[in-house]
């Protein structure tokens, strides 16, 4: 059988609690149907069952985005480019390579780079050699190269790439200078002519202003309602030739 590369979960910390506080939500409507205080009885089923649900329902809309979702959202991400294969690409925050392998394969003699922090609690299995091991089984270990690098402060030269890509990165970045500050190295590191795209729930207006403020000319478009959770958001911002 032919082993498939996997793309992780999105938070799994946060799926992992909202499934627990679901969980003894029922519990406690299955142990405690009702109680008394007194000469006053309560029956906190209909209460409970509504705050289980408003735990479990986002959860399970997170697992299909991850195991789903993200792949339209990544081709939806890439469809805004205008590929001719011979590109220079950056992705900020690359994980296990979601955005950096679907890039890669839509390039010639073009090559593409992931950076990332890999911190355990963005993704499930976050790791640079989950991200090569999706390289290798990609088969375009030859178009990419994985660097540690933070957003914040990358090594790269002024104007080292045609297109910049993050998806769900910028805002674990929580001061909000600091995600000023990646956004500059966005905007730093791009060639003129040059094309930005970013995607996240929040913090979405913050990121247009700064590229704003950089020089770019910048596009957002609607949120994306079916198949992605919490609902995300796309902008592209070019660079002026």
């Amino acid at each position: 059988m032919a082993v498939k590369p996997e793309y992780g979960v999105d938070a799994p910390n946060v799926i992992r609690n909202l499934l627990i506080g679901g969980a003894v939500c029922i519990l406690l409507v299955l142990a405690v149907p009702k109680f008394s205080v007194g000469n006053v009885v309560f029956e906190p089923f209909p209460g409970l069952l509504y705050t289980a649900a408003s735990l479990i329902v986002p959860a399970v809309l997170m697992i299909v985005y991850a195991k789903v979702g993200k792949f339209r959202h990544r081709d939806r991400m890439l469809e805004k480019v205008a590929w001719t294969g011979e590109e220079s690409v950056l992705d900020v925050g690359t994980g296990r390579g979601l955005l950096l392998i679907g890039a890669a394969k839509r390039l010639t003699a073009g090559h593409a780079t992931g950076i990332d922090i890999w911190n355990a609690e963005d993704l499930s299995g976050n790791s640079p050699d989950a991200v090569l091991r999706n390289v290798g089984l990609e088969g375009v270990g030859e178009r990419t190269t994985v660097k540690s690098e933070n957003a914040r402060k990358m090594s790269f030269e002024d104007g080292s790439f045609d297109v910049v890509l993050s998806n769900l990165c910028l805002h674990n970045i929580y001061e909000t200078a600091g995600r000023a500050e990646a956004c500059r190295e966005i905007a730093r590191v791009l060639k003129p002519g040059g094309a930005a795209v970013i995607s996240d729930f929040r913090h979405m207006r913050q990121y247009a202003d700064e590229l704003g403020k950089a020089g770019l000319a910048v596009q957002t478009y609607p949120l994306d309602w079916t198949g992605t959770f919490p609902p995300l958001r796309i902008l592209a911002a070019r660079k002026p030739a």
